[in-house]
């Protein structure tokens, strides 16, 4: 067998089937490239789902990650630290927020929302202890703990894991009407993302952000946005919603936030919703420690720039252009997305996506199936023009093969 057959052959073997990856096993990184163990080059148009939207092996990164491994990487929360200060009072500035409550994980910050989100109801709006309910829309994806996928309507993230946690009102995604008659006076937050990522790149029909935000202020309730994916450039902008012109209450931030280092997570909003926090209520014994904060301060520097949200923006559109011409032909039904972000539709009768993704793979191009026939394209905000065109060349060979 190949390096990368006996690879694969060793993992099949000892860990749990809970995913189903691309037969590649990659052995480095550089910008938007990867080698794998034969030593085969891949055009990476995935991203880690937006954690990598720096690139593999972003220098600056790499240099801030070595610098504090040789100073100290863990403390806990039991005592400060001189990282934390900088990185709290950094992130706030740039969300356009007062407080920080840091996490690791995308979903550890989801689940830590839900928790401000009920405990601000109790205290501050003054919904009944265990009224509180949370509005969702359909098709969502925060994550795989226990309580998110509570309120999925995915069958494959809930089956065989009820009894699921209460307290969540689930309403179709981009449908005002809906939410507007699915809140009640114990409404305490709406939970969205403002591009549905793992759905296939939704973006919601203009206006309905605004609207949300509009509903939210109006009825006193907390406006939540996952930016876990859509944030921090990959947008074109630093926030997805900035182009509805919205501001939330509470952003969730991860992925790109650790650069592809270490992951990074947080909740971010005003002192007035996580000042609903007492010492002991909540934490996380590596939250916000030193080297995470390190890597972190140096992704916000590079955000501060402005630099990858503008090559986002221009290298969007020109993907967008591109993916816009393959449509009408037969093999393309539908194309979605913003930024270097984009849901492609394949006709079912080409291929599944899996299908179309592992023919990619054999071309030397990287991107990932979701629900039947839909390819995601997301790839590192520092690829070049040349780079992307080659990977699109790639995908009109095989949907004209």
């Amino acid at each position: 067998m190949s390096t990368t057959e006996t690879a694969i052959a060793s993992a099949e073997a000892h860990s749990a089937h809970n995913y189903h990856p691309l037969p590649v096993v990659v052995a480095s990184a550089e910008g938007a490239w990867m080698t794998d163990v034969d030593g085969r080059r891949y055009l990476d148009l995935l991203a880690g789902y937006s954690a990598l939207n720096f690139g593999h092996g972003n220098r600056r990164l790499i240099d801030a990650a070595k610098a504090q491994l040789d100073r100290v990487t863990l403390t806990s929360r039991a005592f400060h630290h001189d990282r934390f200060a900088d990185f709290c009072t950094e992130l706030a500035a740039l969300c356009g927020m007062e407080t920080v409550l840091p996490m690791n994980t995308g979903a550890e910050a989801v689940e830590t929302a839900v928790k401000t989100a009920r405990k601000w109801g109790y205290r501050v709006k003054g919904v009944p202890d265990g009224m509180a309910k949370i509005i969702v829309a359909s098709d969502n994806f925060h994550g795989r703990t226990t309580t998110i996928v509570s309120f999925s309507t995915d069958p494959e993230a809930r089956a065989d894991f009820s009894p699921y946690t209460p307290g969540f009102e689930i309403v179709p995604y981009g449908d005002l009407t809906a939410m507007r008659e699915a809140m009640t006076e114990n409404t305490v937050a709406v939970l969205i993302e403002p591009i549905q990522g793992e759905a296939g790149v939704l973006v919601p029909p203009a206006g309905y952000l605004p609207g949300v935000r509009e509903l939210t202020r109006e009825r006193n309730v907390l406006f939540i946005a996952d930016e876990i994916q859509s944030g921090l450039g990959r947008t074109g902008k630093t926030f997805a919603l900035e182009h509805e012109g919205v501001v939330p209450d509470v952003y969730l931030l991860g992925k790109a936030l650790g650069g592809g280092v270490v992951p990074v997570s947080a909740v971010v909003s005003s002192a007035d919703v996580l000042g609903v926090f007492r010492p002991g209520e909540h934490g996380s014994t590596f939250g916000g420690n030193p080297l995470a904060c390190a890597v972190a301060l140096e992704v916000i520097a590079m955000l501060r720039t402005g630099e990858y949200q503008q090559r986002a923006a221009e290298l969007g559109d020109h993907l967008h252009r591109e993916l816009g011409l393959l449509t009408g032909g037969g093999a393309v039904e539908a194309v979605r997305g913003r930024g270097l972000w984009a849901g492609v539709d394949i006709a079912p009768a080409l291929g599944t996506g899996r299908e179309i993704s592992e023919k990619l793979m054999a071309l030397g191009v990287l991107v990932k199936d979701t629900h039947g026939s839909t390819i995601r394209i997301a790839p590192p905000l520092v690829i070049s023009k040349e780079d992307l065109d080659w990977g699109l060349d790639r995908l009109r060979s095989v949907l004209s093969a």
